[in-house]
């Protein structure tokens, strides 16, 4: 059983119980405790271990600090060194405040107010400030940060996706304003990625996948995560960007023979249900075992459209689970 669904005892909190009132994963706080000595002071019997008010308070400093850009090695450092302030007695648990205080406010921006990220995670809203400051440096450092703590499945998932959809929901209702935002954001996603992925696995026939955008759409970044992901394990990627046209895309297939083909497309408008079908119809190999690939249509713009012979992951870790599973046969 996991730590977080652990009842409440005597002697303090539990991990789960710290991490929701933090407004974090149980294993970053774990990942806290085991790589910045940010645990709890005090252990108590048995395998469990339970923290304590002024514990939980310097797990909210790491957080507020963190979310102002600082890496997380020297946020913890500043979070260890600065003692909790003596003046006030320490609360009990039942009265811990459930997320972390809000941190010093950061330079204000050129782009007019912040975004609405809500009940987001702390570094999507480190991220978001960055992102409205135009603020290149602090921006790559933030969301290596995130990709290197929580994993390039998680990082996209939990902290990048709630940023990038903060940002277009602050373009739509703004107008034609923080466009330059939203391209600057994406820019440097697309940037991080890149550091953060292994090198690519060489190939192996039969076993490699193709990533394309369908004709007519250029919204990549999605298919970049996911190739960075199949990268990490060993799988062998053929990534071909944006709006390849639909004779590009059928050449590729027959030169390189894939286990499977991710079709992106983000408006219904882009997604073609023929030009999916015929990709997974279509065969190489010898006579008696001819092969065919895995199509699998991702992004917007295939919901409510379904594709007859085709497969539609829900979000990231889906589409990796099948892929993984696919090409490692």
């Amino acid at each position: 059983m996991s730590e977080s669904a652990e009842p409440a005892g005597p002697g303090g909190l539990t991990t789960g119980e710290v991490a929701r009132r933090l407004g974090v994963a149980p294993t970053t706080v774990r990942t806290w405790d085991q790589r910045y000595g940010l645990g709890p002071d005090r252990h108590t019997g048995g395998r469990h271990r339970r923290w304590t008010p002024a514990d939980v308070a310097r797990l909210e400093r790491m957080c507020a600090l963190t979310a102002t850009g600082i890496p997380p090695a020297e946020a913890a450092r500043l979070a260890r060194e600065t003692p909790a302030p003596a003046s006030a007695p320490a609360a009990p648990p039942s009265t811990l405040p459930r997320r972390a205080p809000a941190p010093e406010a950061a330079p204000a921006s050129r782009a007019g107010s912040g975004l609405r990220l809500g009940d987001a995670r702390q570094e999507c809203k480190g991220i978001a400030r960055a992102a409205l400051r135009l603020d290149a440096a602090a921006l790559d450092r933030m969301l290596l940060d995130a990709i290197r703590e929580h994993g390039l499945v998680a990082a996209w998932t939990e902290v990048i996706v709630p940023t990038l959809q903060a940002v277009g929901r602050k373009w739509e209702s703004s107008g034609e304003r923080y466009v330059e935002v939203e391209h600057f954001l994406s820019w440097h996603v697309s940037g991080a990625l890149r550091r953060a992925a292994p090198d690519t696995a060489p190939d192996r026939p039969g076993a490699s996948v193709v990533l394309a955008c369908v004709p007519g759409d250029n919204h990549t970044l999605a298919l970049e995560v996911l190739s960075a992901a199949l990268a990490e394990r060993g799988i062998p990627v053929r990534m071909f960007g944006g709006a390849l046209p639909v004779e590009s895309l059928i050449a590729a297939v027959r030169r390189t023979g894939p286990a499977a083909v991710a079709l992106w497309a983000q408006s219904r408008t882009t997604a073609s249900r023929p030009l999916a079908q015929h990709v997974a119809a279509m065969e190489w190999g010898v006579r008696g075992a001819r092969r065919s690939p895995l199509v699998l249509t991702l992004g917007p713009g295939w919901s409510g459209r379904p594709a007859p012979g085709t497969a539609r992951p829900h979000g990231l870790a889906d589409a990796v689970q099948a892929l993984e599973g696919l090409a490692t046969r």
